[in-house]
């Protein structure tokens, strides 16, 4: 099936799914509001049991399209960077939390060189 095609018969069937039961629900007489959100939940449903062959088909021509333009030497420079990224989150965080800790030190070590430097009347 082309991409259009299965495009095409996805988005039918799911407007389908939620058209039907929802005139049929107001046709029994709930209020259009309530009809609206059974129709929704039995349209999700109904989507997720009868249409995984086709989403998937679908979600497949999404990656195809996302994808038609990178190179070979494109994808080994994502898989590497992949690779490489959270090690250097983790790096980036210690440093960070180092530098917090150093801060705080200093800043504590300047608060009681500044005490020790202040005349202590209790002393005299």
């Amino acid at each position: 099936m082309t991409a259009r095609k299965t495009w095409i018969v996805y988005t039918l069937a799911r407007l389908a799914f939620f058209a039907v039961p929802l005139v049929i629900l107001s046709l029994i007489g709930f209020q259009l509001w309530v009809a609206a959100i059974f129709a929704t939940l039995i349209a999700f449903s109904l989507s997720v049991i009868f249409l995984r062959n086709i989403r998937d088909d679908a979600s497949e021509t999404i990656y195809d399209w996302r994808n038609r333009d990178r190179t070979e030497d494109d994808i080994t420079e994502d898989a590497i960077l992949d690779d490489s990224a959270p090690s250097d989150v983790a790096a980036a965080a210690a440093d960070i939390t180092d530098a917090t800790k150093d801060e705080s030190n200093t800043e504590r070590d300047n608060t009681n060189d500044s005490r020790a430097d202040e005349p202590n009347s209790s002393r005299d």
